[in-house]
C-alpha cells in the first residue's frame, strides 16, 4: 500500500469518543473573522519526539529503524482495518503496529519495554508553540477542537500530562466516535456535528501531508503545521496555506 508504507514522521458523546468542555470562548468572534473554529489534528498540539528517543534508548542504534517501521505500520494497520470493516481502536493498532516492528527487526521487546512505549503515547507534551497560539485563538472568539484518531483515553491521557491544555479546547473529538480514521469523510464530518458549524466556516489544522490532503477534500479550509518539513503530496489536494510551526495560524485564520 503506497500510501501508508511512505515515511510518516512525527509524525459516547463523551464516553463513545467525544470529549465536550463547559469552557466557553472568552471572547465574542471579532466581525470579519474568516473562519468561527479550528480542528486541530492532536500530533499539531503534541509532540510525539519523546517516543522516537524512548525507542534508541530502549534499543541503542535501532531505534530510528524501529519507530519508522512502528508508525508506518501503525498507520497501515489503521487504514487496512477500515478497508477490511473490522475496526479497532487506535490503542489496540498501536500496540498491534508496535509488535509487528518488533518481530520484523528481531527485536526482543519485553513486556515491560512494550509497556513503557505504548504509555509514552498517552503522556505526549505539548509543543511550545500550541498553549501560545491557542490562546491567541480564542482571544479573537474563533472555537477550538481537537480532532484525532486517537482514542478517548489516549486524548486525555495527553492532556492531563499538560495542566491547563483542556481548557483551550472547546470540544477533543476521537475518530473512535465514528468507527473510522481520518481520512475517511466520517471521520472529518465529526466536527462540523459537534461545533454546529458548516465545514467551510471551522479551519482543520493538520500535521501530517496526507491528513491536510484528506481535509482539504473533505472540504475544511486547511492549514498544514508542516514541523517535519515533509513534502507535498501529489495527490491533487492541498493545504491553502502551510507553516514550519504555528506561528502562522492566527494570520491564515483572520
Amino acid at each position: 500500500m503506497t500510501m501508508s508504507r511512505r515515511k510518516i514522521l512525527t509524525g459516547g458523546a463523551a464516553s463513545a469518543g467525544m470529549l465536550h468542555s463547559s469552557v466557553k470562548t472568552l471572547s465574542t468572534p471579532r466581525k470579519g473573522l474568516t473562519y468561527k473554529a479550528t480542528a486541530f489534528d492532536a500530533f499539531a498540539i503534541f509532540d510525539s519526539r519523546p517516543v522516537d528517543r524512548l525507542c534508541e534508548i530502549l534499543f541503542p542504534g535501532q531505534g530510528e529503524a524501529f519507530i519508522k517501521m512502528w508508525r508506518a505500520h501503525q498507520f497501515e494497520y489503521a487504514w487496512l482495518q477500515v478497508l477490511m470493516r473490522r475496526y479497532a481502536d487506535f490503542e489496540r493498532v498501536t500496540a498491534q503496529s508496535l509488535s509487528f516492528a518488533a518481530n520484523a527487526l528481531k527485536l526482543d521487546l519485553a513486556d515491560n519495554q512494550k509497556k513503557q512505549l505504548l504509555q509514552a503515547y498517552s503522556c505526549m507534551p505539548a509543543w511550545p508553540d500550541a498553549v501560545p497560539s491557542l490562546q491567541k485563538l480564542r482571544q479573537t472568539g474563533v472555537r477550538t477542537a481537537i480532532l484525532s484518531n486517537l482514542t478517548p483515553q489516549m486524548l486525555q491521557s495527553c492532556l492531563s500530562a499538560n495542566p491547563g491544555l483542556r481548557d483551550l479546547f472547546d470540544h477533543v473529538l476521537s475518530t473512535d466516535a465514528a468507527r473510522t480514521y481520518k481520512p475517511d469523510p466520517r471521520a472529518y464530518a465529526l466536527a462540523p456535528d459537534a461545533l454546529k458549524l458548516p465545514r467551510e466556516n471551522i479551519a482543520f489544522i493538520a500535521y501530517a501531508g496526507w491528513d491536510a490532503v484528506g481535509a482539504k477534500c473533505f472540504g475544511y479550509p486547511t492549514f498544514w503545521a508542516n514541523r517535519a518539513g515533509a513534502p507535498s503530496e501529489t495527490l491533487g489536494d492541498k493545504a491553502d496555506a502551510m507553516g514550519a510551526d504555528l506561528s502562522g495560524l492566527t494570520a491564515f485564520i483572520g
